[in-house]
């Protein structure tokens, strides 16, 4: 349950008070009045100049991102560099020194992708949270990706860094498709949280975190993510969350079904998942056993098509 739905849920009641109806809603009762204040036009030309450099440079932390925008000409300290990048949701792992980390009750899981052979769908799903921006204003994107064949599994849109639309985009993923044996996403709290973790755990999916700081180790879903903001956020400019929704489902149908993609050997995510065709990841892997898989596919391919033509 997001945080708009809860404090809609709270209203004046003859039988509960507001702190009870805030306690049965896990809402802390100063949210419930709590009216946040409208970003200037300042604000968002560096909120969205922060997604354009971080967009390209994933794996630049706070520093870089604050040392490119001066060079750029831009008048901004390095502490509201970081400000802004953790409420852009961009940098959950680089706290200040002697600054506590959110959240370090969670349990972190290691990463176990490290030199591992992804060689079919469903072996390892990955998500992650991005910045979008619009006209007017910023929202969240998370989205669920099988990491072998790109395609884009389930996805949810939010004006907030809540749990729950996480939980949601994981839980229609797993109600469309078989469960993968891994599942792959950063330190963010919402990742590390028991409500995320124990959808997981109780799919027998085993759970793999990205090292702190290296967004590489989730470089897929990075990846994803640049083509959908240089390919239609970016161009279309939309103006509100509704119409931003409508634009998004249209560049997930086209992203998974139409758009070819070269490290797919120029088919598309869908027919790499539905098909179960090995593909030679060329941007990800250059591993001998990657190459020994496509050319064992083409073969039994090719033998498959004479023997249908003789008969």
């Amino acid at each position: 349950m997001d945080l708009n739905t809860k404090r809609q849920l709270v209203k004046d009641h003859k039988d509960l008070s507001m702190v009870e109806q805030c306690g049965l809603v896990d809402l802390n009762r100063s949210t419930l009045y709590y009216e946040p204040v409208p970003y200037s036009e300042e604000e968002m030309r560096l909120f969205n100049e922060i997604d354009l450099i971080y967009t390209d440079m994933p794996y630049y932390g706070h520093r870089k991102i604050w040392r490119e925008l001066m060079r750029r000409g831009r008048s901004i300290g390095r502490d509201r560099t970081l400000k802004y990048m953790r409420i852009m949701g961009l940098e959950p792992f680089y706290p200040h020194k002697n600054t506590s980390m959110p959240d370090k009750q969670h349990k972190l899981y290691p990463y176990l992708l490290k030199d591992m052979l992804i060689c079919r769908p469903n072996q390892v799903w990955a998500a992650d949270i991005t910045y979008i921006r619009l006209a007017k204003g910023f929202c969240y994107l998370i989205a669920v990706i099988d990491w072998y064949s790109r395609y884009i599994l389930s996805y949810r849109i939010s004006t907030t860094l809540e749990v729950s639309f996480c939980v949601d985009a994981l839980r229609e993923a797993l109600a469309k498709y078989p469960a993968p044996e891994i599942s792959n996403t950063d330190q963010g709290s919402q990742f590390t949280s028991a409500d995320y973790t124990d959808i997981l755990l109780s799919c027998a999916i085993k759970i793999s975190m990205d090292s702190k700081g290296r967004a590489k180790d989730n470089i897929i879903i990075e990846r994803f993510f640049r083509s959908l903001k240089h390919e239609d956020v970016y161009l279309k400019e939309y103006l509100s969350v509704a119409e931003l929704k409508a634009g998004i489902a249209r560049y997930m149908f086209k992203y998974n079904r139409e758009r070819l993609h070269e490290a797919l050997d120029y088919r598309t995510p869908a027919e790499i998942y539905f098909g179960r065709k090995e593909v030679i990841e060329t941007e990800v892997s250059e591993l001998p056993e990657r190459k020994q898989l496509l050319e064992i596919a083409v073969l039994t391919n090719q033998c498959s098509s004479i023997l249908n033509g003789s008969k």
